[in-house]
């Protein structure tokens, strides 16, 4: 750890403007409406090339790369000063999921800056994290710093939706500019979440469930509604969604999640074995407090009904019906969770995947991890770092295709009672300034560091 705290001590890289900047940057962003309603329905070219214009006043040379018009990716590449060291990806998601405007206190797309804290869709998800990296990447232009990696930034479309034409038209016809990146940075980690009795845990991702989006259908005899019908879709698609519904799937410790057990009992002076027989993480999680929350998503695979669709007359019995499941997988499950859908939808619905994406996990405890938990303990000493699982899934899925390990590290520092999980896709969604100056402190040390 010696070579990693020189390294990110160095000389001082921030400025007042920076940190004015970042407030700045996270507020124009918000106010750039780039909702992501599905389907391609967005347009994120206006916060492309606002993004991509401050890259280029830090003497970079950013790309603008769409598959689609509107739908605009930017990618450049800041040069290290050692040419013999792997490349590091820094990336975030320019799309943001809707806002209803009658149901928010602010404008969801003002970008206002209200006591101390910016206002708007995106402040946390992710156009916060976007606005920290372009401060940083202009501070250091104006210090004249150079991390020791090459560090490829990319700015992303269509991360709310599918990625299709945003990383995973990056990663599959644009390889090139990822070239020697082996690790990734973005979104879902290094945030405060508070853990009572005064403690700070900061939990930095590094793993993520499979994305299995499953479409259901549901074939049968299409009939008078007053007639009896044994072959009738809409029931036997409802008795598969209603299985898949009470299913109850059995724990699969992952080594990401059995480390963050282990920390987090630790934390609250309990001694446990997540690989010891008979170990019950159910009796377990309630005991952890409210930081259980880290835990209880991904100790399993899921299958979550969420849409039907059938008929169009009311007397009538339709020919078919079908469902959307929303699927998510554990790293290693994927075998488990196919062969438990088959059992469960039956021989009379049949079920394929409507959107795909591969389970993750990355090393912690290696010098990666390490890395990325000095940096945030630095600036809290208080607090205290542990790995997790997402629940869900970012764009680190579709880069990992290029072979880059991702971590969720976009920090920020929360005060007491900032119940940060609600803000994602949620009702007014913010950022405290502090917490934004907080994430490009700590994103200079660990990224000059790594």
């Amino acid at each position: 750890m010696a070579d990693m705290r020189a390294a990110a001590e160095g000389n001082g890289a921030l400025d007042g403007t920076a940190f004015d900047e970042v407030v700045e940057f996270t507020s124009a962003l918000i106010r750039i409406d780039t909702s992501n309603r599905g389907g391609g329905d967005c347009r994120e070219r206006p916060a492309a090339e606002y993004v991509a214009e401050r890259l280029a006043g830090a003497g970079l040379e950013p790309l603008l790369l769409e598959r689609t018009p509107g739908r605009t990716n930017v990618v450049a590449r800041l040069a290290g000063t050692d040419p013999t060291a792997a490349a590091l990806l820094v990336h975030g998601h320019l799309d943001v999921v809707p806002a209803e405007v009658a149901d928010w206190s602010v404008h969801p797309f003002s970008g206002e800056v209200r006591d101390g804290v910016v206002w708007g869709r995106g402040a946390v998800d992710m156009k916060n994290m976007d606005a920290m990296l372009l401060a940083l990447v202009r501070a250091w232009a104006r210090r004249g710093v150079r991390p020791r990696r090459d560090i490829v930034i990319a700015y992303t479309a269509d991360e709310e939706d599918s990625a299709v034409d945003g990383s995973g038209f990056l990663a599959d016809h644009h390889p090139h500019l990822f070239e020697g990146c082996t690790e990734g940075l973005s979104e879902s980690g290094a945030f405060t979440v508070h853990a009572g009795g005064g403690r700070a845990l900061y939990p930095i991702a590094a793993g993520e469930r499979g994305t299995a989006w499953l479409k259901l259908t549901a074939h049968g005899t299409t009939g008078h509604g007053s007639k009896p019908n044994r072959a009738n879709a809409v029931t036997r698609l409802a008795a598969a969604v209603a299985r898949i519904g009470a299913h109850e799937w059995p724990v699969r410790l992952t080594d990401t999640v059995t480390a963050c057990i282990t920390e987090l009992a630790a934390l609250q002076g309990l001694s446990v074995d997540p690989r010891a027989a008979g170990f019950d993480v159910d009796a377990l999680l309630p005991r952890l407090g409210p930081v259980g929350a880290l835990v209880d998503a991904t100790v399993r695979n899921s299958a979550n009904p969420t849409m039907l669709s059938a008929g169009y007359k009311l007397n009538v019995i339709p020919g078919h019906a079908t469902a959307y499941v929303d699927g998510r997988i554990l790293p290693g499950g994927e075998a488990e969770f196919m062969a438990t859908l088959q059992e469960l939808t039956g021989p009379d619905v049949h079920w394929e995947f409507h959107h795909r994406e591969v389970a993750l996990e990355a090393p912690v405890d290696g010098r990666t991890f390490a890395v990325l938990r000095e940096s945030v303990e630095h600036f809290d000493p208080d607090g205290h770092v542990v790995p997790f699982c997402m629940a869900g899934g970012t764009d680190a899925k579709q880069f990992s295709r290029l072979g880059i390990t991702g971590y969720g590290y976009s920090p920020l520092k929360l005060p007491p009672g900032f119940d940060y999980w609600s803000l994602f896709h949620g009702v007014d969604e913010r950022v405290p300034v502090d917490a934004l100056h907080f994430g490009v402190r700590v994103l200079d040390r660990a990224l000059r560091a790594l």
